[in-house]
């Protein structure tokens, strides 16, 4: 099945990251936009909703999350005349493992069509990777179709680059495929995005793009791969007959997706996924089914309750 982008369209940024990335991408769709975060700084637009988390300087996850609770109608309200949402959280960062899946819950019940963009931490970021591997179980739940960038295998398929340069590569993919959103087709449900570092060189960008892919999901996992080449202008048409030629031989089913921009020469992979990532393992209790577990109706969160108890000596 393919997801199905239909108008009026909705773009919500969490945190600082999905604020940024929601700027650029709105000029590509020409949509509205609505950005939610515990932090001033990262409300730079109008209709942007504060999430306040009282006196607390540095609140936890779970804190943020249920401080957004107390919220959930304003979001509601703000989505209310939209087909489509398109959610951009960055879950390794608090704001957006705490509030993604508060606003996923709040897409479902009203009836959302939602495509959701989910960035995944480092590895050696390891009070983040459990917060980041729930927030995403329940969004992918929630979600028609969901888009997953993994900075880790990013880092692991090109272990020279920074912090930063993984975010910078990251970020641009995911404005890459936004200004391509309209004119592609994407598969529903899960689904792994893949690129490289800028390069001349598209065999070799398509070669680190596989590479990212493999640190996700074994082979024998994707069902689909969507292939998008930008500076498609610049490259010659035997090179792209060449990157076809490639993924043809990978995977049981591609398609190629030629972008005719004069942005910096790039390849990024668009991976349907069946069946198990690494993401799953981020739950160590992930293994216990649904039925079997009391519960996961309701997100993880802490509530401010004041309680007048006296001490008992």
């Amino acid at each position: 099945m393919t997801f199905e982008l239909t108008e009026p369209i909705l773009l919500i940024g969490i945190g600082g990251v999905g604020s940024r990335l929601v700027d650029k991408a709105k000029k590509s769709l020409h949509c509205d936009c609505l950005l939610i975060s515990h932090d001033k700084k990262d409300l730079t637009s109008e209709n942007s909703i504060k999430i306040s988390t009282k006196s607390v300087v540095n609140p936890s996850t779970h804190l943020i999350r249920g401080s957004t609770l107390e919220v959930s109608d304003d979001i509601k309200k703000n989505m209310g005349k939209y087909s489509t949402v398109i959610l951009m959280s960055n879950l390794a960062g608090k704001a957006g493992a705490g509030i993604g899946p508060i606003v996923s819950k709040i897409c479902k019940q009203e009836q959302k069509n939602l495509l959701s963009f989910a960035i995944m931490p480092f590895k050696f970021e390891k009070e983040r990777i459990f917060q980041s591997g729930i927030a995403l179980k329940r969004i992918r739940q929630d979600s028609q179709c969901t888009i997953v960038v993994d900075n880790d295998a990013l880092l692991d398929s090109n272990p020279d680059l920074t912090q930063n340069q993984c975010y910078n590569i990251s970020n641009k993919a995911i404005e890459s495929m936004m200004y391509s959103l309209k004119s592609s087709e994407i598969s529903d449900d899960t689904n792994i995005m893949s690129t490289g570092r800028v390069n001349n060189d598209i065999e070799t960008s398509l070669k680190d793009s596989l590479r990212m892919l493999y640190e996700d999901a074994p082979p024998n996992s994707i069902k689909r791969s969507m292939l998008y080449v930008y500076g498609g202008n610049d490259v010659p048409v035997g090179v792209l007959n060449t990157i076809s030629n490639i993924t043809g031989g990978t995977f049981d089913e591609n398609s190629t997706h030629v972008e005719m921009s004069s942005e910096e020469s790039k390849v990024v992979m668009l991976s349907s996924i069946q069946g198990e990532t690494k993401f799953d393992k981020y739950d160590p209790l992930g293994i216990i089914s649904q039925e079997n577990t009391i519960d996961w109706d309701e997100p993880e969160c802490s509530i401010e309750c004041e309680l007048d108890l006296k001490q008992l000596e």
